[in-house]
């Protein structure tokens, strides 16, 4: 026999251990959910995450046979909740539903991050996205996105805009109209979208971006004009309301996203089994139509097609902020 055609010591166990791996994440693919599973919700509750998050957990918990709870953990723009999941043991037992901002927009708006949007999560779904609406005070004598560009245009630095604070979304989708449409309007920051939204319904603010939770009933009372929606489709909230890029401002596309995401080195195994799971779901009528009342396109997307979103994403919102000189400490 030929001892040199046998493997040295080093291979053989590079060998082992990539055998022994792959049957180890099989077994615990069979084996797993043995035990309830963590939902990290980067913000407080009774946002809008919660209304994708909650629903999500009771169906999971039914398909899993594991009760799937959601934990709140607010804060720094959902810094927090993303730390925790990053440094949480890779065991598919935690996982966090988290916005756009998390993985597409924050590192470029601190100067430093406790985590790395890229390194330290494992994929799992882009569950959907939601539109923005640009609405007005009635009072403002305009009818859509033409008229407000114009009028935008005639009366620089004059229209007061709110945002729920300095580089959320609702402040960098009205960035990224001011860099597209070349309009000069102010912007006033608050310290979140519901105590701005007084302030627009009183006509102290001119415009602003909104969402569909907090804009619905005074959008069919009157209270507010929209003027148009900011994601790529029309919102299937307000399917007649053309889109900003309809209306005249070509390539605008904005809006909020939601993605399921677990720490890196989750198994593939587990990583498979949500996915297949929550596309399940996602495309069963019950829970789709749920988030289509509330406003959310349901994309369900596979791993690798949250990634390529998220990095278009991360080039787009990092332009838009450079231009505009936006900071947050």
């Amino acid at each position: 026999m030929n001892r040199k055609a046998l493997p040295g010591p080093t291979l053989r166990a590079t060998a082992a251990a990539l055998i022994c791996g792959g049957l180890t994440s099989v077994a615990f693919a069979q084996g797993w959910p043995e035990k309830p599973i963590r939902l990290i919700v980067p913000y407080a509750p009774g946002g809008g995450a919660d209304v994708v998050a909650r629903p999500l957990a009771h169906r999971l918990t039914e398909k899993l046979g594991k009760q799937v709870l959601v934990d709140n953990r607010g804060g720094a723009s959902g810094n927090i909740g993303m730390e925790i999941v990053a440094k949480s043991p890779p065991d598919g037992y935690t996982l966090v539903l988290c916005l756009g901002p998390q993985l597409s927009v924050n590192q470029s708006l601190y100067s430093r991050l406790p985590y790395d949007p890229v390194q330290d999560f494992a994929p799992i779904t882009l569950i959907g996205t939601a539109s923005y609406f640009l609405a007005v005070h009635p009072a403002l004598p305009v009818r859509n996105v033409e008229d407000f560009i114009k009028l935008a245009k005639a009366r620089p630095g004059q229209i007061l805009y709110g945002s729920s604070g300095n580089g959320s979304g609702l402040h960098l989708s009205m960035e990224l109209l001011r860099s597209l449409a070349k309009i000069d309007v102010l912007h006033i920051p608050y310290k979140g979208g519901g105590p701005a939204m007084p302030d627009l319904l009183s006509g102290q603010l001119q415009a602003m971006f909104v969402s569909w939770g907090t804009s619905s009933g005074h959008i069919r009372a009157g209270k507010l004009r929209p003027l148009g929606a900011t994601t790529a489709k029309r919102s299937p909230a307000l399917p007649e309301l053309p889109t900003l890029a309809e209306a005249g401002v070509p390539g605008y596309d904005s809006g909020v996203w939601y993605a399921l995401l677990a720490p890196r080195a989750t198994p593939a195994s587990v990583i498979a089994r949500l996915h297949g799971e929550v596309s399940g779901l996602l495309k069963a009528s019950e829970l789709r139509e749920r988030y289509i009342a509330d406003g959310i396109e349901v994309i369900a997307s596979t791993p690798d097609q949250l990634t390529a979103y998220a990095r278009s994403e991360t080039g787009k919102w990092a332009q838009v902020i450079r231009r505009a000189n936006i900071k947050v400490e």
